[in-house]
């Protein structure tokens, strides 16, 4: 699989997908992580791809994935506030959000999070505690859960993961 930044022409494909991914997470009994405020919002991904941070998952050139990548040394804010646990490394960190495949290619989230660990080392990521097939894939890849953080977008927390090298 090929990753490449997303560009407002890949926006319409990942609305799709995102769609789909709202779908799928309700069926798989995480109906409340992004489907009651049809997160993400369309003005976000347009900035997301203003700024450098969007990113599309080719298949055979095909659009079939998408995710927000991010490096530095404070790449997430709210991660500033972690209880239950603490971050493992303070160094400088890579951060994955919205990380959505459209379901017709197995392996696009696990290609999305290698690429971007392979980008920096240390990656950090959150998801809702009712997606148990995001923990899984985590947990499959080598993040290790740290605590808990809150996001703005909803009230419900989120279990941290961390991977560093």
């Amino acid at each position: 699989m090929d990753i490449r930044r997303s560009t407002p022409e890949d926006l319409p494909r990942m609305l799709e997908i995102y769609e789909y991914a709202r779908r799928f997470m309700a069926e798989h009994g995480n109906p409340l992580q992004w489907g009651p405020t049809r997160w993400p919002p369309e003005a976000l991904l347009r900035r997301d791809i203003e700024e450098g941070d969007s990113y599309v998952c080719l298949h055979q050139g095909r659009v079939v994935g998408t995710f927000f990548f991010r490096f530095g040394p404070d790449a997430e804010p709210t991660y500033r506030d972690i209880t239950d646990g603490r971050w493992e490394d303070e160094s400088p960190y890579g951060v994955v959000h919205r990380l959505a495949g459209d379901g017709s290619v197995k392996g696009v989230g696990a290609a999305c999070l290698d690429w971007a660990f392979a980008r920096c080392g240390h990656v950090r990521i959150d998801t809702h505690g009712d997606n148990l097939v995001m923990q899984s894939l985590l947990t499959k890849l080598g993040f290790v859960p740290r605590g808990t953080v809150h996001v703005a977008e909803d009230p419900y927390p989120r279990i941290a993961f961390e991977k560093t090298e």
